[in-house]
């Protein structure tokens, strides 16, 4: 039914070229954005204000707020995408404002998936706003200075603007007291944008720039999803089926109804909703709930099952091909040594800090959703749908977000549908859907379990002249609205991205993919494919370097020569680190090189050993992700990505016994303690190439780096994750 919705919504079809930007008064603001064109399907809509979709409004009252296409889940997307509109804008930082961006795709589609869908994936946040919001910017910068210009009669050329002052000699005045005046002007027909010889903000680090968002974060104030407040507000807690694909047969409330309290026990399309005037009341009324589940459908494998399946099935000709350039063949008869090797990778969660949750209220033929909206315009139809009325009545709230890593962007919705639900069956009454870790952990979306078999040749010189992968598991974009723009000949592009285009020339490559069939629902994790490729491809590369006898930086080199970006980054991370130096007694190094996102990543990871397993000390770094916009936030999401990637790989795994979940928290499912985070430090190669994004890339190699050094220290290879299985002891 998504599916459907989603390929006749005027989102799917729409163009930027059916936008321009404009500008309008509103109540005293200047508001700049973009309007439809003559012509455009949108432009018959009036007034004009009501079909500008502001990407910056400044009030009279000075504030300047700035609407992020973006939503902002820990990633810096805000402070980023304000850095680009300030730039061009200059006002005072302390006078900015940024909000979530929602309720017109065209407006706030992102650019880098084509425009027609609003979403916060992919490492794309900057890429997709950085020239829209730098011209916005520019745009209101000049149409105040025309303001002023034409107030004071003086040429425009002599007005200077700094930290929100126009000034001309001794003229000057706020933002505030000229966007009336300005909002009456003309768009220009041309905006400009500063020299980056010009630049004060892009590029530059804490000392120049604080983050935005960083003191609230810091003392509390933020508010969240978790935190929001209506007159009225109820909260509901959910109960869901222990097997996926089960379904309620039936369930007795009586108890739980007569508790203090709980308002109504209801029903919704993926479990039963309890609902009370707290959370307390909620989760106590729970309790004494009963369900009988119909688990007919339901799926119930265990994770022992389906990876012995996996492995089976990867010792098999692929499913599909990804990639196949030259004889392999050939190649491998011809070889002087073949090395093999098979890894496998568990399901993952998303464990984040704020486990989901979504407030939705519905009166007067209109539905608000407040929530962390990584799809909102998909969202809108959902809700749109559950509530029965059409997208156009519903307004999304994005709230910023307790970390997501990809689990608020699903296709169906789930939290969002189970919030409208709620609502709708109490009447309309707000009503904020509140997930417990348990649930978080237990409710499906999960980084898909994978096995890789890996066979390379190498010649006698030492020279990979053959190489194989075939990937099995399950596929993410399948049965979503993106697999018919994304699945083609059985390739699931987000299972081989990462092990399909590699830097390595080798002279004969071949790619597989067998898609697994497999009730667990699946998701992207941060750095989605790569998470798994990279670590089967770079521990991979190791073993052929010491087979070949050569130094595995060396190695990796001689296969780059037209990765010139690859080799950058490799070779600032080998100097960072003192690669060929020797380090002090009990410590070893590893490599790994990952490009994910468009986005390059060397990592060296300094190691020694604690009771059988690695203690990493040192993370040594290098990025290149073209403009570093904010430097001080690519530091800090490598930083988190390391420390993301590296607890997945030591401790994180998630398992299943009869189809049933094992972990429920972080007592079972671990991750990474601030203790165990090593030193990171981060080179950021400069570059003037396009930005692009720094919120995933830094988890891939982390996992092979370790890997790596893990060997020099034990001489044990690590081929099932993660670390902490007796299988690695």
């Amino acid at each position: 039914m998504l599916a459907r919705m989603m390929r006749n919504t005027p989102a799917a079809k729409a163009s930027r070229r059916g936008f321009l930007l404009g500008s309008a008064a509103v109540s005293g603001a200047l508001v700049i954005g973009f309007r439809p064109s003559a012509g455009s399907a949108q432009s018959a809509t009036a007034p004009a204000e009501a079909a500008l979709t502001p990407y910056i409004r400044i009030g009279a009252d000075n504030r300047v707020t700035i609407a992020a296409a973006h939503m902002e889940m820990g990633q810096g997307i805000y402070h980023g995408t304000a850095t680009l509109v300030n730039e061009e804008l200059r006002a005072d930082w302390s006078q900015i404002d940024v909000v979530g961006g929602a309720n017109n795709p065209k407006a706030f589609g992102n650019l880098m998936w084509g425009g027609a869908i609003q979403g916060t994936g992919g490492s794309t946040g900057l890429a997709s706003s950085y020239d829209r919001y730098r011209k916005a910017g520019a745009a209101a910068r000049l149409m105040l200075v025309q303001a002023a210009a034409s107030d004071w009669k003086v040429p425009a050329a002599e007005i200077t603007v700094e930290r929100g002052i126009v000034r001309h000699g001794s003229k000057q005045a706020t933002f505030g007291a000229l966007a009336s005046k300005a909002a009456a002007l003309p768009i220009p027909a041309n905006v400009p944008l500063r020299d980056p010889k010009d630049w004060i903000y892009i590029g530059k680090d804490r000392d120049v720039l604080g983050k935005l968002d960083s003191r609230a974060k810091s003392t509390g104030a933020q508010v969240f999803t978790i935190d929001v407040k209506l007159p009225g507000l109820l909260t509901a807690v959910m109960i869901h089926p222990p097997l996926f694909g089960a379904t309620v047969k039936s369930f007795d409330a009586a108890k739980a109804k007569a508790m203090p309290g709980v308002v109504d026990v209801v029903q919704v399309p993926r479990g039963i909703a309890v609902v009370a005037d707290n959370m307390w009341h909620a989760l106590k009324a729970r309790e004494a709930v009963t369900v009988a589940w119909d688990d007919s459908r339901a799926e119930k494998r265990s994770s022992a099952e389906l990876m012995a399946s996996y492995r089976e099935t990867a010792m098999k000709p692929g499913g599909a091909n990804a990639v196949t350039a030259g004889n392999v063949d050939a190649a491998f008869k011809g070889a002087a040594k073949v090395l093999e090797a098979t890894f496998e990778f568990p399901y993952l969660a998303h464990a984040a800090l704020e486990p989901l949750n979504a407030v939705a209220r519905i009166g007067n033929g209109r539905v608000e959703v407040w929530g962390g909206h990584q799809m909102p315009d998909i969202y809108q139809a959902i809700a749109a749908q559950v509530a029965g009325v059409t997208p156009d009545r519903v307004t999304m709230h994005v709230m910023k977000t307790g970390g997501g890593f990809g689990r608020r962007a699903v296709a169906d919705g789930d939290i969002i549908q189970e919030a409208v639900s709620v609502s709708r069956a109490l009447g309309g009454r707000p009503v904020k859907v509140q997930w417990d870790r348990e649930n978080d952990m237990r409710g499906g979306r999960y980084r898909p379990a994978y096995v890789h078999y890996l066979k390379a040749g190498l010649d006698k010189e030492g020279n990979v002249v053959a190489w194989y992968n075939h990937i099995v598991g399950q596929s993410i974009m399948t049965g979503t609205p993106f697999e018919a723009g994304y699945v083609k000949n059985g390739v699931d592009p987000t299972s081989t991205e990462g092990a399909h285009k590699l830097p390595y020339a080798f002279p004969a490559m071949k790619v597989d993919l067998t898609t697994a069939k497999v009730g667990v629902p699946v998701l992207w994790w941060r750095a989605v494919g790569s998470t798994h490729t990279a670590y089967a491809v770079e521990a991979f590369i190791d073993e052929l370097a010491e087979a070949a006898g050569k130094d595995p930086i060396q190695f990796r080199l001689a296969m780059m020569k037209d990765s010139p970006r690859h080799v950058g980054v490799l070779r600032l991370a080998a100097e960072k680190a003192g690669w060929g130096q020797p380090l002090s007694a009990g410590r070893f190094r590893g490599v790994a090189l990952a490009e994910s996102f468009n986005t390059f990543v060397a990592q060296i990871a300094e190691v020694s050993l604690e009771n059988g397993q690695p203690r990493v000390h040192r993370v040594i770094c290098a990025i290149d992700c073209g403009i570093a916009v904010n430097p001080d936030n690519i530091r800090a999401q490598v930083e988190g990505g390391v420390g993301f990637g590296l607890g997945a790989v030591l401790k994180s795994q998630l398992t299943l016994d009869g189809g049933k979940v094992v972990q429920g928290n972080f007592d079972g499912y671990e991750v990474l303690r601030i203790d165990e985070m090593p030193q990171v430090e981060v080179h950021i190669v400069p570059s003037a190439q396009a930005p692009t994004g720094v919120g995933e890339p830094g988890v891939p190699p982390i996992g092979p780096a370790v890997a790596n050094a893990f060997y020099q220290a034990s001489k044990r290879r690590v081929r099932i994750l993660p670390f902490n299985r007796p299988e690695n002891a």
